[in-house]
């Protein structure tokens, strides 16, 4: 029996696997286990913002002077030393971490965190978002569920697109009513292909928010750590968020890890209140991953970000030479890049087509979304955009 059909007897999915067995990754390249190389358009989702296999968080987990395990309750020197550089880098006055395994435990725990705060239980989020798998997290997503998906939560209410000045004034009579406890979004929502909401709304649902008592939620899972070209995305708008997500690139894809951090004041009044109890949170070979990851996005943030300018110029460039079928809508904040195709069917095509030439890519619905890494050349950017090209 060969590994794909042990996965296939063996190994649960919720999605169907591309046919790609990797074996290895290193820089901007996956090693498949018959030897090919692909370029990594992909990012992991937007996971690997520094690229695979950097050598000082290898090192960081290599290391052997640190406990197997900690349990939650104790004090442990890494979890204050992270939760510090996360107060330092996060936007505003954010202060206060607490320990997740990933983005959708963020979440859920956001969520709580803004119920229990405000005493309300409505939530307003985006329509069509994708926040995690977790019943909260699909609830607060797109109203559209799966075939035979149980009933989800209630008490949500979804804003759609387009993000404008226009839908400020929908926003200020719902949360005039003061039963929202809270607005959840991605600042750039990368999970509808990069859509950037205009500074004007942005600026309006902030002071809404304030007026009205209601918290401000940013899901950073994806955006945060220089995915958009600021250390999170929050800071290309004129907010402030009350609570904030991370994930993914916490520890660069070298470890699983999320975060949820908020203002001392929210904090002071649930502290010791909440229930944010997790076994795995933050596990100590996850904190250096971390802290590693981070140390080094500080310490190279100059050429890192100059870098992420050069990539947002190469692939504007770069997909205004590909011949699609139609022009498409493109969509750049940084190293996030989505091209709007129209056609999910297509948008699958180019994927597939793609996979078989070499070339990693993502799709969400009828666009393509690209997330390389923050130090891949620009020669490596090219050779994949010619790759792209052959696709259309």
């Amino acid at each position: 029996m060969d590994n794909k059909e042990k996965d296939d007897k063996y190994f649960g999915r919720g999605n169907q696997a591309l046919d790609l067995e990797v074996t290895r990754a290193k820089g901007s390249y996956i090693y498949a286990a018959n030897g090919k190389k692909y370029i990594d358009f992909l990012g992991g989702a937007g996971v690997g913002n520094l690229g695979w296999g950097v050598e000082e968080i290898e090192e960081a987990i290599r290391k052997k002077d640190r406990p197997a395990y900690v349990y939650p309750n104790f004090y442990y020197r890494g979890w204050s030393e992270l939760a510090e550089v996360l107060a330092k880098l996060a936007p505003g006055k954010l202060q206060k971490s607490y320990r997740m395994t990933g983005g959708s435990e963020a979440v859920d725990a956001a969520l709580e965190m803004a119920t229990m705060y405000t005493g309300r239980e409505k939530i307003l989020s985006i329509e069509g978002s994708y926040h995690g798998n977790t019943m909260g997290a699909l609830s607060i997503g797109a109203t559209k569920k799966k075939k035979g998906f149980p009933k989800l939560l209630e008490g949500f209410e979804k804003l759609e697109l387009p993000l404008n000045s226009e839908k400020l004034e929908r926003v200020k009579k719902l949360l005039s009513t003061k039963e929202f406890a809270a607005v959840i979004m991605e600042p750039v929502i990368i999970n509808l292909g990069v859509v950037v909401p205009e500074k004007e709304f942005m600026a309006g649902l902030n002071k809404i928010c304030k007026d009205t008592g209601t918290l401000l939620i940013m899901d950073e899972a994806i955006t945060g750590f220089g995915r958009t070209g600021k250390m999170f995305a929050s800071e290309h708008f004129d907010i402030e968020p009350d609570i904030l997500g991370m994930a993914k690139a916490i520890t660069a894809g070298h470890a699983g890890m999320g975060a949820v951090i908020t203002t001392s004041e929210i904090d002071r009044q649930l502290s010791g209140k909440i229930g944010l109890y997790s076994s795995y949170g933050w596990h100590p070979v996850a904190v250096d991953a971390s802290l590693a990851a981070l140390h080094y996005l500080e310490k190279n943030q100059k050429r890192l970000f100059e870098n992420i300018e050069q990539l947002a110029e190469t692939f504007k460039n770069g997909i205004s030479e590909v011949n699609f079928r139609k022009e498409p809508e493109v969509r750049i904040k940084g190293a996030a890049i989505g091209v709007e195709v129209y056609d999910e069917d297509y948008a699958s095509n180019i994927k597939q087509k793609a996979l078989e030439k070499g070339l990693l890519i993502n799709t969400e619905g009828s666009s393509l979304l690209f997330l390389p890494n923050f130090q891949m050349p620009q020669k490596t950017a090219l050779e994949g955009l010619n790759l792209l090209k052959s696709c259309t």
